[in-house]
C-alpha cells in the first residue's frame, strides 16, 4: 500500500518538514556525484555501522563521539532513488500533522530523537554487523507511531494494487499504520540470525519497528496529546 495523502488538514505550515525534505534531497544529490570508492568511504564515515558503534562503546575507538554522531548523520543518507522517494513520501504525508501538533522546535527534537532510538534498536539486534545503516526510515517511523496515536481515525488515501488492477481507497490511519508496524515487526523476527544482520534485502526492520514504538512513547512526553496552542 502506498499513501498518497491524508484527509487531515493542518493549521500551520510544516517548515521543519519542508527543511527535512530539502536537506535529504540535497545530500542525496551529493551522494550520486561520488565515485563508488568515494561513496563507500562517505558511508563508512557518516552511516551508522553497528560494529563500529559497538567498538566505540567498548573503548576501542579513539574518538567515540564521531561514531555516536552517526546516529544522527545516518538519518540523512539514502541508498537509492526508491529509498529516498519512499521515505520522503511518508514524511510528506504524515509529518505535517505531527509538526502542526508539536510545533517546530519540539517536532525537531522528536524527529531526531526517534531516529537516534531507532538506530539503537537496530544496533541492539545486530551489534556485530558491518553493514552500514542509512535512511530516515527510523525517524519517520517515529512520526508514524505518533500519528497512529494522535489521529487513529484520519483517512489515508492509499494506492492499492490488486493483481493487475490499481485502485485508490480511503483507509483509517489505525489500519494503514497498524498493518505497516506488524509487517515490520514480523520481518524483523524473521531476519533474526540471518547473515545480513539487517533483515532480508538489507532493510533495517528493527529500526523501523523501534522507531514506531518510540514515537508512541516520545510523542505524549512532548505534548502530542495536549490541545494544540497557536504560537507566534
Amino acid at each position: 500500500m502506498v499513501p498518497l495523502r491524508d484527509e487531515n488538514p493542518t493549521r500551520s505550515k510544516p517548515y521543519v518538514v519542508y527543511g527535512l525534505l530539502i536537506l535529504n534531497i540535497l545530500i542525496f544529490l551529493v551522494e550520486i556525484r561520488l565515485s563508488p570508492n568515494q561513496l563507500e568511504q562517505f558511508f563508512d564515515t557518516w552511516a551508522l555501522v553497528p560494529a563500529q558503534l559497538s567498538d566505540s562503546f567498548s573503548g576501542q575507538i579513539d574518538q567515540p563521539g564521531r561514531e555516536w554522531f552517526t546516529l544522527i548523520s545516518s538519518q540523512f543518507l539514502h541508498g537509492g532513488f526508491l529509498h529516498l522517494g519512499g521515505n520522503m513520501l511518508y514524511l510528506w504525508v504524515f509529518g505535517n500533522n505531527i509538526e502542526d501538533q508539536l510545533g517546530p522546535v519540539r517536532f525537531t527534537v522528536f524527529y531526531l530523537g526517534c531516529g537516534v532510538l531507532a538506530g539503537l534498536s537496530q544496533w541492539i539486534f545486530a551489534p556485530a554487523s558491518t553493514v552500514p545503516t542509512v535512511g530516515a526510515s527510523g525517524a519517520i517511523a517515529g512520526v508514524m507511531g505518533a500519528y497512529i496515536l494522535r489521529f487513529p481515525k484520519a483517512r489515508i488515501q492509499t494506492l492499492l494494487p490488486l493483481f493487475i488492477f490499481i485502485t485508490v481507497v480511503r483507509v483509517p490511519a489505525i489500519l494503514f499504520l497498524g498493518f505497516w508496524f506488524v509487517q515490520q515487526a514480523l520481518y524483523g523476527l524473521l531476519s533474526l540470525g540471518t547473515d545480513v544482520n539487517m533483515g532480508s534485502g538489507g532493510v533495517a526492520y528493527w529500526a523501523h519497528a523501534g522507531g514506531f514504538v518510540f514515537g508512541i512513547i516520545l510523542g505524549p512526553l512532548l505534548g502530542l496529546l495536549k490541545p494544540r496552542q497557536d504560537s507566534f
